[in-house]
């Protein structure tokens, strides 16, 4: 096992440090949710006001989750040598700043470059949030810990619809200036935090990989989002073929590389490799569904931006109450069977809402699929995220976060760049109720099968003893 430099007293949850740890966490990790909740709701606006095509708008979301997921394994690692606190204030004061540019973008090109750079930024801060809970609370109360990480975090995603679709009916631009105060709070709470880091020589970076990532990533995504528009023109086809040489590159490198940016070894795990596969198919379907339910409620139901972002508090509010409690059975019992039901459960909610007719009553056919949503997401998130970090050593806590959290943005990454795609959706049709509203229902369907996908893999590849269940049995 790798060393690890500790803080000198492990915390409790039940402590006044603990509670701040989490607290802090909890606050910098919302930023981000809350950032991006506002941005699938500011999308027609943003559209109408710079006079952009899909394709432009697909951008501002992929522009962001590009860079993110590219660079995330960086600030992992980073986070693991140099101080995961330090690296985790760098993030939330970059992400502020980038944040008032963002505000101020004139056209769709300034924003994407502006959204891009965000994504820098929240490579640095999204995955110490995690790797601090793992590294500063004792073993006992880590599981519990991520999980009320996950469900404290409802409090911002329940703010993000209500007040980010408040802010963006009056301009879109306000919506961004949220995170300045936010990021000031995070700052002045981290002061006290515990610091931790793997102990060890710093080792050389693994420059090959960052070059490849991005482009593996940029490559495949170009692709898929300018498909719908230029179909299997020489341009779209060249690009794909370089994000998939680049990937392959990646992967040969890695293999060779004395200090790779992202460890074989670490894929030796059963229970890791098959939990961010599973990640990979529940955050593909979560983030596609999300951000064709903001656009349908908005264009083909014709909501205001309050109205489709509210409709989705009741996830948030379930998850606040909730996934702390599942947390806790997994921790108990193992992380198997609340994911495969979790699974099952969300699968439902898509399949619910995928029924919606273009003028929907919230109340019969948006809300029932949002609560089972909500209760599908609350019984497997927490078990996912605990058992990714269970999975490997204490010291390399930061790069499974990492790993995990690229995986994840990779997942929405190609989700939004492949559902326009697979339900013809192009151009400025994002417009078009009609063609929102098929575009939609599509959407869900697919969502829905996603997810099965995700429930079926963890049910025969996940070990019945799993997280810190399978940790605590194995060591007796």
């Amino acid at each position: 096992m790798t060393d690890e430099v500790e803080p000198t007293r492990l915390l409790a949850m039940n402590e006044p440090a603990g509670r701040r740890l989490l607290a802090t966490t909890v606050l910098g990790s919302g930023m981000g949710f809350l950032d991006g909740t506002i941005a699938n709701v500011a999308l027609p606006h943003i559209g109408d006001d710079l006079h952009a095509e899909l394709a432009g708008l697909q951008w501002v979301v992929n522009g962001y989750t590009l860079a993110l997921a590219s660079l995330i394994l960086i600030g992992g690692s980073l986070g693991d040598r140099v101080g995961r606190k330090r690296v985790y204030g760098w993030g939330v004061a970059g992400f502020a700043i980038t944040s008032v540019i963002v505000a101020l973008s004139p056209t769709i090109e300034v924003l994407v470059f502006a959204r891009v750079l965000q994504g820098v930024a929240a490579a640095l801060l999204t995955p110490g949030s995690l790797a601090m809970l793992q590294s500063s609370f004792r073993k006992e109360d880590r599981m519990r810990a991520v999980g009320a990480w996950t469900g404290t975090l409802g409090i911002a995603t329940a703010a993000g619809p209500v007040v980010g679709g408040w802010l963006v009916g009056i301009d879109w631009r306000i919506a961004f200036w949220i995170n300045v105060p936010i990021a000031a709070v995070v700052l002045w709470l981290l002061r006290t935090a515990p610091e931790s880091r793997e102990a060890g020589p710093l080792h050389r970076l693994d420059w090959w990989a960052v070059v490849l990532a991005p482009i593996t990533l940029a490559g495949i995504t170009w692709a898929l989002t300018a498909w719908p528009d230029t179909g299997a023109s020489t341009s779209t086809v060249s690009a794909l073929a370089v994000g998939i040489v680049a990937g392959v590159a990646f992967i040969v490198v890695e293999m060779r590389e004395p200090h790779p940016m992202v460890p074989p070894d670490l894929f030796r795990s059963r229970d890791f490799s098959v939990i961010n596969v599973v990640t990979l198919f529940v955050y593909a379907a979560l983030t596609g569904s999300m951000l064709f339910l903001a656009i349908f409620l908005q264009v083909s139901a014709g909501w205001t931006p309050l109205e489709a972002g509210a409709a989705t508090v009741p996830i948030s509010v379930l998850m606040f109450f909730l996934a702390s409690r599942f947390g806790s059975v997994a921790t108990k019992f193992g992380a198997r069977m609340p994911m495969i039901g979790g699974a099952v459960v969300l699968m439902v909610g898509f399949a619910w809402l995928a029924l919606a007719p273009d003028d929907p009553s919230y109340l019969t056919q948006i809300l029932p699929g949002v609560v089972i949503m909500g209760l599908g997401l609350s019984m497997l998130v927490a078990p996912l995220t605990g058992t990714v970090l269970a999975a490997v050593p204490d010291g390399q806590s930061g790069l499974a976060s990492g790993i995990n959290n690229a995986i994840s943005r990779t997942a929405g990454l190609i989700a939004v760049a492949v559902l326009p795609l697979l339900t013809g959706l192009s151009g400025t049709a994002y417009r078009d109720p009609i063609a929102v509203g098929d575009s939609y229902r599509a959407s869900m369907w697919w969502c829905a099968g996603v997810v099965l996908a995700g429930g079926l893999l963890t049910a025969v590849g996940l070990r019945r003893a799993s997280g810190a269940a399978g940790d605590a049995r194995a060591a007796t």
